[in-house]
């Protein structure tokens, strides 16, 4: 089949509401080996926020910031950062916003796209509007599959809005570097941002966070080492504390990554007030689902879609509908999206072919991947401690220095970082990983792989890691492992004898 861009065509197999990357996959998976024909709608760029407002831009601008720090901490070496030349680099990874490349690559697929602003109008059935053209009736013959994805959530504080602060968007794909910038958030975009602002030449960070500390979601020790860092580089952290009102002068839309006018004015709840160039809100995320047309399917607008472990839309008879990517909940990351997208996109193509035999995407979310590409990294697999507590599952933890290893030390003499494992006890393995350092993104998928295969610590003893390597940190982990156990054992020994 030869795909077009605005086919004539109005009824397809398989309707992708969202052009994301996790509805690219779900429209491929749905019709590769199916027969199937599918469809994706978008009203913006094909690839999505990823593609062009997060995951690639903010890597382009995180990766020289992550050269020269190494550079910084390897004698003999120097490495300097040219700020114009960064966002250069950048507008070539997001492809100047043009996704020319990602419609071809659609087409090529066999996967046809139409242009415009999607709702559901009923069971199947989905209109299209466009502000150059009339409302198109699109039917799809098995399923609709939602990824709309999610938009920055901006705080109901006294003259935010009013000031036109930079969003998620704004920071990543900036044509110029503010000097004074305050930051509104303690998460992943706002340490990660923080990060480039202060790498690309911002004279003035300050990082405001309602709670206690960073990276709340992460093992404490993550969030503490990130803090340590950014203050050793001049980045002022105002931990729990909030905003109670922000006046901007002379606001102005001056376009996407540009400064929105004058002066900010910020007041915090304690009294203290910033002055700075321009605010970036990174307090999180709300789902795009307030006008989709969820009402007309008995469902309703504005928040999370609950599904099931095939993606299928709950409350929903049918079979039909499928929701991916963050407007789930399930896991507001790019790479779980296109997992979810890849097991709805087989069970719609199963379930079409009369198959019972459906894949699950429960095994994936329970090893949930994460990287955070500050300095220094973090980065993550499974469950922390308090989660696994908080679910009542018996556990026992180990930690290491990831400093005191061969192969960090010769990547750095003065590196710094931890590791973590959770292990269930009564299974015996690992159900949770946590690496915080300069270079451990490439350990996590090994924490993925012991997680989701459920691979139990004695046959982990036998995986040898390679020297001197970071990977080291799974033999020196089990060792202390070892010794915890043997040392609450001879505890046991002992008390019993005494008694």
């Amino acid at each position: 089949m030869t795909a077009t861009v605005d086919p004539e065509s109005s009824e397809w197999d398989v309707i992708v509401l969202g052009a994301a990357a996790a509805g690219e996959n779900a429209a491929q998976y749905a019709a590769q080996f199916s027969g199937l024909s599918s469809v994706l709608v978008e009203n913006v760029l094909v690839g999505g926020e990823c593609s062009y407002w997060a995951c690639m831009p903010s890597k382009a601008l995180l990766r020289p910031v992550e050269v020269v720090d190494a550079a910084a901490h390897s004698p003999g070496v120097t490495a300097r950062l040219e700020p114009s030349a960064v966002l250069a680099r950048r507008d070539v990874v997001i492809n100047g916003l043009d996704d020319t490349s990602q419609v071809k690559w659609a087409l090529d697929t066999g996967i046809d796209v139409v242009r415009g602003y999607g709702r559901l109008t009923g069971e199947r059935r989905i209109a299209v509007s466009r502000d150059d053209g009339p409302v198109r009736e699109l039917t799809a013959r098995h399923a609709v599959v939602i990824d709309t994805g999610s938009c920055p959530a901006v705080p109901d504080v006294p003259g935010l809005r009013a000031a036109l602060p930079w969003n998620s968007r704004d920071v990543t794909t900036m044509k110029e570097v503010p000097r004074r910038v305050v930051v509104l958030g303690g998460g992943v975009v706002a340490c990660e941002a923080s990060t480039w602002l202060h790498g690309l030449g911002a004279a003035e960070v300050t990082v405001v966070q309602r709670g206690p500390r960073l990276l709340a979601r992460s093992e404490p020790f993550a969030g503490e080492l990130v803090a340590e860092e950014l203050q050793d580089c001049g980045v002022r952290l105002c931990l729990g504390r909030g905003m109670s009102r922000v006046e901007r002068s002379d606001p102005r839309d001056t376009g996407q990554g540009r400064v929105h006018g004058g002066e900010v004015r910020v007041t915090l709840d304690d009294g203290t007030v910033l002055v700075a160039d321009e605010i970036v809100v990174a307090a999180g995320r709300t789902p795009n689902t307030g006008d989709i047309g969820l009402e007309t399917v008995g469902l309703s607008p504005g928040g999370y879609l609950d599904v099931d472990d095939h993606q299928a839309v709950r409350g929903v008879p049918g079979d039909w509908l499928y929701a991916i990517g963050d407007v789930c909940g399930r896991a507001l990351l790019t790479h779980m999206g296109k997992y979810q997208a890849r097991i709805a996109g087989e069970v719609i193509a199963a379930r079409a072919g009369g198959s019972q035999d459906l894949p699950s995407s429960a095994e994936g979310h329970r090893g949930l991947p994460q990287v955070v590409f500050t300095t220094p990294e973090v980065g993550s697999a499974g469950v922390t401690e308090e989660q696994a507590r908080e679910a009542g599952i018996d556990i026992e933890v180990v930690e290491y220095d990831l400093g005191a290893l061969a192969g960090t030390w010769v990547m750095r003499p003065d590196y710094r970082g931890r590791a973590k494992l959770v292990v269930d006890r009564a299974e015996d393995i690992v159900i949770g990983a946590t690496f915080v350092g300069a270079g451990i993104a490439e350990l996590v998928h090994s924490a993925t792989t012991a997680i989701v295969g459920r691979i139990p610590l004695s046959t982990l003893w036998h995986v040898v890691p390679s020297y001197p390597t970071a990977s080291e940190i799974w033999l020196r982990l089990l060792e202390t492992l070892r010794s915890q156990r043997h040392a609450a054992r001879a505890g046991g020994d002992a008390a019993g004898e005494r008694g």
